[in-house]
């Protein structure tokens, strides 16, 4: 993995020769797929015919298609004050009349005030509401670079008006700012069943990122961090504005799982959650593992336990109830019986591969701070069967290994995967000077890849800024532009992982115990672009995997996967609102083929 590689062992690589590699790497990845309801079936072993498929050819002239995953911003963090081209339109805190152009309160500013809930000693989705803030608690550092750790943010005034504010009021553009909290049981709790006035009181209250973790007392010193966005009308977020008014953007995409990078990416790979496994079965974590969001006694919403995994089927189980009961008070059923196997435990919240990048096992001396290794089918493993070109490309991975100042293991989920960790197919799991070189040759150029930047450009809050992950994407942009061979046949996606824990003030659609979550960026760049549209067909991750899949006309992933949904039926009385729910989209709306 990360070596220079000739064109010939590209080929290999990419499923393009005789076929004979390629068997062997679905032998390999089939036998290690279990048949359990939670995996689905092994859709690579199912016609061993499938291994020697011809190549295929797209249905749309996109022969190429990048997708730019940055981190951690909501739609209305980096798109409050965008304002489409005429004839178009978009929802966000402009539109709404939340804020004014220069992001001042606007007349309908009262829409996104935070409230103040109360504890019933048990976790709820929809707690009881006591009353409002006054002014937001001033936001904390959390841990932004170059500031001191865990404290209110001096930068900031201690009396902003309870609701959005413009972060570059107060802070350049360039510099970063604290970190929102954004986990499984928070971010259910934070959009409050549609009305997300829990943002600030969830950061402050359910005890992530305390000084002292077991100590209520201590705080979080999130304050009201959550509801700071970035002004386009106001001149932030250049390129990215300019980019959306000239080519495509839904504001209606969103991240497909509640909480954080982890399980989102996963999301993205394989339209599914990562699940807790010993010798390839579904298994119990150890309890420390086990997330306990019921508040300690004494507090309103200080959670007992942080962990990773929840056991959802089981409604006895910390938490789960109370989003079952939530889940049956919608007006549809939930997709899949809201994707919960008896016996198994999801992944909610960071846990790293359980491999390493070379392959090799991670030690079990880790902790617990790693998922097992997973068996699901993912679109590596798909794209590979079909003999569709493809790699994935991170910041931080080099040739001779690992860079972890630049490298995000959470953001690289096909190193989950034993089928592909184990097999050729790893090697198709590079680093961006792979990406800057292939690039320069559209014969060579995957069909499909993946694009994450290192973690100091990649817009994350703390560490990173939006300026820095511009740059980022204007880079790539501007190299694939660079190249009309490649660029003519080309669609760029732009988007997140998952809205870090920022306020957003779009509509949600429940599809199952995990999700959908809050509304994200997406811009879809290319030739075929409808130019200047706003899209407000419903989407989320999946959708990037059904684009891909209709593309290239290949079947779903699993049974499980969320890219079995419908197409939504859109244009109702609310047209964000799809009249066929559970719906997802497969972004052909962004086109004009």
């Amino acid at each position: 993995m990360g070596r220079p590689t000739t064109r010939a062992q590209d080929t290999d690589t990419d499923g393009r020769d005789g076929h004979g590699g390629l068997r062997r790497t679905l032998g390999r990845a089939c036998a290690g797929i279990i048949g359990v309801a939670l995996a689905g079936a092994c859709l690579l072993c199912a016609d061993p015919a499938r291994a020697a498929a011809p190549l295929r050819v797209p249905t749309t002239p996109i022969e190429h298609l990048i997708v730019i995953v940055g981190e951690n911003l909501s739609f209305d963090n980096l798109f409050a004050t965008f304002e489409p081209a005429p004839g178009e339109s978009v929802a966000n805190l402009l539109s709404r009349g939340i804020v004014d152009r220069e992001g001042n309160p606007g007349p309908n500013f009262a829409a996104a005030a935070q409230r103040i809930a109360g504890g019933s000693g048990r976790y709820a989705v929809t707690p009881v509401v006591r009353g409002a803030y006054a002014t937001l608690p001033r936001p904390g550092t959390t841990y932004a670079t170059g500031l001191p750790r865990n404290e209110p943010d001096l930068r900031f005034p201690d009396d902003l008006p309870n609701g959005p504010f413009r972060i570059t009021r107060y802070v350049p553009y360039t510099a970063p700012v604290g970190d929102p909290v954004h986990r499984f049981f928070q971010m259910w709790q934070q959009h409050d069943a549609g009305r997300h006035d829990l943002f600030t009181w969830v950061g402050a209250t359910s005890g992530f990122g305390a000084r002292v973790r077991g100590d209520p007392a201590s705080g979080t010193d999130q304050g009201g961090v959550a509801m700071g966005f970035y002004g386009m009308a106001s001149g932030d977020a250049p390129y990215l504005r300019d980019l959306a008014r000239s080519f495509a953007l839904a504001d209606n995409y969103h991240q497909p799982i509640m909480g954080g990078t982890g399980a989102n990416y996963l999301a993205l790979a394989t339209g599914d959650v990562g699940v807790y496994l010993k010798d390839g079965r579904p298994a119990v974590p150890a309890p420390g593992q086990i997330e306990d969001p019921d508040p300690l006694p004494g507090t309103d919403n200080w959670y007992r336990k942080t962990g990773a995994y929840v056991g959802c089927a089981d409604p006895a189980q910390p938490g789960v109830k109370a989003i079952d009961d939530f889940l049956a008070s919608v007006p549809y059923k939930a997709w899949n019986a809201g994707n919960c196997a008896p016996g198994a435990y999801y992944l909610i919240n960071n846990r790293s591969p359980g491999y390493l990048h070379d392959g090799t096992l991670r030690p079990r001396a880790s902790g617990g701070r790693a998922l097992s290794p997973q068996t699901a089918p993912n679109i590596g493993t798909l794209l590979a069967a079909a003999g569709v070109s493809w790699k994935w490309y991170s910041g931080g991975r080099t040739p001779t290994g690992i860079d972890a100042r630049r490298y995000c293991s959470i953001c690289d989920p096909l190193v989950h995967s034993t089928a592909i960790m184990t097999s050729d197919l790893r090697r198709n799991l590079q680093g961006l000077d792979a990406m800057y070189a292939d690039i320069g040759d559209a014969k060579r150029f995957p069909a499909v890849s993946f694009v994450v930047p290192p973690n100091q450009e990649s817009g994350h809050p703390a560490y990173s800024t939006v300026a820095a992950f511009e740059r980022f994407v204007a880079d790539v942009v501007g190299r694939v532009q660079a190249n009309p061979a490649l660029w003519s046949k080309t669609a760029i996606l732009i988007t997140t992982d998952e809205s870090g824990g920022y306020y957003d003030s779009g509509y949600v659609q429940v599809l199952d115990f995990f999700g959908d979550g809050t509304r994200i960026p997406l811009i879809a760049v290319s030739p075929y672009a409808r130019r200047g549209h706003v899209d407000h067909g419903y989407y989320d991750h999946a959708s990037i995997l059904k684009f891909i899949e209709r593309n290239w006309r290949l079947a779903p992933l699993s049974p499980r996967s969320r890219d079995n949904l419908p197409n939504p039926v859109m244009g109702g009385a609310d047209p964000y609102v799809p009249e066929n729910r559970p719906a997802i989209g497969d972004l052909m709306g962004l086109f004009a083929f």
